[in-house]
C-alpha cells in the first residue's frame, strides 16, 4: 500500500513513521518550506504529562498519553533518564522521564489542593523534598506535587529525530507543496459532513494538517498558544514545573544549553498573530515568581501557534471519502500523536476500528 501523509507536524511525522515501520510505502508532503516552518508543533512545550492533564482533560487524554511515553523513549531516547538531580545542567536532549512538578505560591495554595483532587499518580512533597529534587527551588515553596512517571522532550529536536528516522526508512518529505496541489488526492470531500468508519481500499491519503482541514472538518476551532524561549545559565531545572494560578496556569520547561520554554496561554482564536502585551506580562511574571534569576534571562524568541480542537477538546480519526483525517489534538500534540499514529496505521493497514476516537462518545467507551 502507498500512503501519502499531508502535514509534517508531530501528528503527520508520527503517522508516517508508524506506517513505514509496518511496511507501507509512504511519502510526506508539507506546504512549509522547511521542517517546523508552518506547524504549531514548533512552538509546543513538549511535556509528556498524561496524569497532570487530568486536571482539565478527559480520562481518554491521559490513557492515550500514557501509551505514548514508551513510543517517545524508543524513537527519541534521552541521554540519561530517571528521577533525580544527580547531573545539574543536564542537556535535556531526547525524551527525559524525570517527572513533573506542580507548585503554587502561598496565596494560591488552594489551587494546589484542587489540582490534586482532579489528578492521579502523584506524591506530595514538602519543602525539603522539593529542594532535593530541584536545589535551585529550595526554600521558595513549602509544598509541591510530584508526578514521578511523567516526562518531557524538546519538540524541535523530536521533529528532527522523526524526520531523520523517516530518511532511514526511505520516506521522502516533500516541502513547499501547497494544499491546492494535493486536492486531487482527496476525493469526495465537499459532501462529507461527518466522520465515517469506512475502511480503505487500495492507496490512501492521511490528512494531518490541523486547522487547515477546517474546510472539511467544519467543527474544528483554533486555540492560540503563546510562548517565550529564555536563556538563563544561573539556575538549573531537571523537569517541567507548572505554576498554578487562578487565571492562567503556566509552565516552565527546561531545554538544552540553559534554555527554558515558558508557556502557554490558551486564547480562543485562529489568528496566529504576535503575542499580546498581557500574555507577555503573565509569562514573564510567572518565570520571575518561580525564581528571581529569571529577571536577568535573555529573551531569545517569542512565538505563537494555533492548535486545532473540536468542541469537546478530544482527538478524532475518521474517513472522509478516500482520506483519513487525524485531527483535534488541541494542546496535547506530542502527548497524543504516537497513540493516534498507531491507531491510524492499524486502521489503514488492518482495517481496525477504534470507537474511542472514531465517532462514538469517548466518555462512554473504553480503549480498544
Amino acid at each position: 500500500m502507498h500512503v501519502t501523509v499531508i502535514g509534517a507536524g508531530v501528528a503527520g511525522l508520527a503517522c508516517a513513521v508508524e506506517l513505514a515501520e509496518r511496511g507501507a510505502r509512504v511519502e510526506v508532503i508539507e506546504q512549509g518550506e522547511k521542517l517546523g516552518s508552518s506547524c504549531c508543533s514548533w512552538y509546543a512545550g513538549g511535556m509528556l504529562a498524561p496524569w497532570c492533564e487530568l486536571e482539565s482533560a478527559e480520562p481518554l487524554v491521559a490513557r492515550l498519553g500514557a501509551e505514548s511515553l514508551a513510543w517517545w523513549l524508543e524513537r527519541v531516547p534521552g541521554a540519561c533518564n530517571g528521577v533525580g538531580n544527580d547531573a545539574p545542567g543536564d542537556v535535556h536532549h531526547g525524551t527525559q522521564i524525570n517527572g513533573s512538578l506542580v507548585i503554587a505560591h502561598g496565596r494560591d495554595a488552594g489551587e494546589l489542593a484542587q489540582f490534586a483532587r482532579r489528578t492521579e499518580r502523584f506524591e506530595w512533597l514538602d519543602g525539603e523534598a522539593l529542594a532535593a529534587l530541584e536545589p535551585d527551588l529550595g526554600g521558595r515553596f513549602s509544598r509541591a506535587l510530584f508526578f514521578r512517571e511523567e516526562g518531557h522532550l524538546d519538540p524541535r529536536a523530536a521533529l528532527v529525530a522523526l524526520a531523520r528516522r523517516l530518511g532511514e526508512l526511505g520516506v521522502p518529505i516533500r516541502f513547499g507543496v501547497s494544499a491546492a496541489a494535493t486536492q486531487s488526492m482527496q476525493t469526495d470531500l465537499s459532501n462529507a459532513q461527518q466522520f465515517r468508519p469506512r475502511p480503505p481500499r487500495g492507496d490512501c491519503v492521511i490528512d494531518c494538517t490541523g486547522l487547515a482541514a477546517r474546510a472539511v472538518l467544519k467543527d474544528l476551532r483554533g486555540v492560540k498558544g503563546e510562548m517565550l524561549l529564555l536563556r538563563l545559565r544561573e539556575i538549573s531545572l531537571s523537569r517541567p514545573v507548572r505554576v498554578l494560578h487562578p487565571r492562567i496556569p503556566l509552565y516552565i520547561v527546561p531545554r538544552a544549553d540553559g534554555l527554558f520554554m515558558v508557556g502557554a496561554t490558551m486564547l480562543e482564536s485562529d489568528q496566529p498573530t504576535r503575542i499580546t502585551a498581557r500574555s507577555m506580562l503573565e509569562l514573564l511574571s510567572a518565570a520571575y515568581a518561580l525564581h528571581p534569576a529569571f529577571g536577568e534571562a535573555e529573551i531569545l524568541e517569542i512565538g505563537t501557534g494555533v492548535r486545532p480542537a473540536f468542541p469537546d477538546n478530544l482527538p478524532r480519526i475518521g474517513w472522509h471519502g478516500g482520506t483519513l483525517y487525524v485531527n483535534g489534538l488541541f494542546r496535547h500534540g506530542f502527548l497524543l500523536a504516537p497513540a493516534l499514529a498507531r491507531r491510524a496505521a492499524q486502521i489503514v493497514l488492518e482495517e481496525r476500528y477504534f470507537p474511542e476516537v472514531q465517532g462514538e462518545n469517548p466518555r462512554e467507551r473504553r480503549l480498544a
